[in-house]
């Protein structure tokens, strides 16, 4: 069977992914997702206060979030956090061995990690795995290069979209770690996208930003933002497109492409959670405004007793009416209705009678759905999260700090 491609489906791109000692487990810890020749660029961090190395140095690379870029560094198992000046050397030197490899500059090279915090690099083995990395890539090598990001996530997350733009096909391809540690107030932990749509770097950023806002933004494990989240999206340009730009059917077109792929990518983490066995969608409706409807849906989002009901099968709307009501949106209980799997369990502020076995055989399934109409306006907002069950405990309690 022939290896399993995504993140170099678009054309210009290769990859590798590599083992060079970081983990305990011996998996890939490296991986290189490079352009074969600069690419526009653009990122999005965390907001966390607390950030990585990594961070502050995509941040010097881009410091308006775009421009143009060569290629991505990430490993996995150390997430060179607080590790002060030499932590911000070694994050420099994984550039510029990177970059030296390609044969290209050091600003020009993205650098991500994530892991254990606290912890210095290994740098001896991170030389010998970027030398390994650069040697090695290829588009052959994807399944290498995503299992070298991961972390506790228990299985590869990636997506792939095509679509047409003038006469030519553009292809968005886009891959993602994260199962726990997950709030983004900007992305999700580590995730690459690659196209080759030829867009300019300022385009390539606002289509960035809008799709991570109702996508990869939406997700929450457990509520803990970390310290390295990072989004990467690099465009080689090769599909031969006319250039596109904030403006025009071509950047609406891209724009949904990319949107998909980061809404796939999202549905995947938000599945994956540490010790998840269901994934939840809280959809807020009639809200006065989208600040209103997204604090409300990531409120009952991140309520450890709602998430505890849906492990547990308790059709309990009363812990998703309390959570809606210490969110910052204005909630109003007589205007307030919430349905689980369709089912209209509270309305004109008091429970309902109604089908609980119907409601109980949702419950139990892979998908929950959670429905909340505000009453109040015409805004709305998604968000996605998962069962909180004892396995979670479990590796957070075990999880080396």
């Amino acid at each position: 069977m022939p290896p399993v491609r995504h993140i170099t489906v678009p054309a210009g791109f290769v990859a590798a992914g590599v083992k060079c000692g970081i983990k305990v487990s011996g998996r890939e810890d490296l991986a290189i997702i490079a352009a074969r020749r600069d690419a526009s660029a653009a990122i999005v961090t965390t907001r966390n206060q607390v950030v990585g190395a990594p961070v502050v140095w995509c941040r010097k690379v881009l410091p308006r979030g775009y421009g143009k870029a060569r290629a991505v560094v990430v490993n996995s198992g150390c997430a060179n956090t607080c590790n002060g000046p030499a932590g911000l050397r070694d994050a420099a030197t994984m550039a510029i061995l990177t970059a030296a490899g390609l044969a290209t500059s050091p600003g020009k090279v993205l650098v991500a990690s994530t892991g254990v915090i606290g912890h210095r690099l290994p740098m001896e083995k991170i030389r010998r795995g970027i030398s390994a990395a650069v040697a090695s890539l290829g588009t052959r090598n994807d399944q290498a290069a995503l299992a070298a990001i991961m972390t506790t996530d228990t299985r590869p997350k990636y997506a792939v979209a095509r679509t047409r733009i003038g006469a030519k096909n553009v292809t968005v391809a886009g891959i993602v770690k994260g199962a726990g540690m997950v709030a983004p107030s900007m992305a999700t932990m580590i995730c690459i996208i690659t196209t080759d749509a030829d867009i300019a770097p300022l385009a390539l950023h606002k289509a960035l930003v809008s799709a991570v806002n109702v996508t990869l933004n939406a997700v929450t494990v457990d509520s803990d933002t970390s310290t390295s989240d990072t989004v990467a999206l690099l465009a080689s340009g090769q599909a031969g497109n006319k250039r596109i730009t904030t403006r025009g059917g071509g950047y609406k077109k891209f724009l949904a492409a990319l949107t998909g792929v980061c809404g796939r990518l999202a549905r995947a983490v938000a599945a994956d959670g540490e010790g998840a066995t269901k994934l939840i969608e809280i959809a807020v409706t009639g809200a006065a405004n989208l600040p209103d409807a997204e604090a409300a849906a990531k409120s009952v989002a991140n309520s450890p007793l709602f998430k505890c009901a849906v492990h547990g099968g308790d059709p309990n709307w009363g812990r998703i009416a309390a959570a809606l009501g210490k969110s910052s949106a204005r909630i109003v209980p007589e205007r307030l209705s919430i349905r689980i799997g369709g089912v209209t369990v509270f309305a004109r502020g008091r429970g309902l009678r109604f089908d609980l076995k119907k409601v109980e055989k949702h419950l139990a399934g892979k998908t929950v759905n959670i429905a909340c109409n505000l009453g109040l306006g015409k805004s709305r907002y998604t968000a996605l999260t998962c069962d909180f069950s004892r396995e979670y405990v479990d590796i957070n309690a075990d999880y080396h700090t």
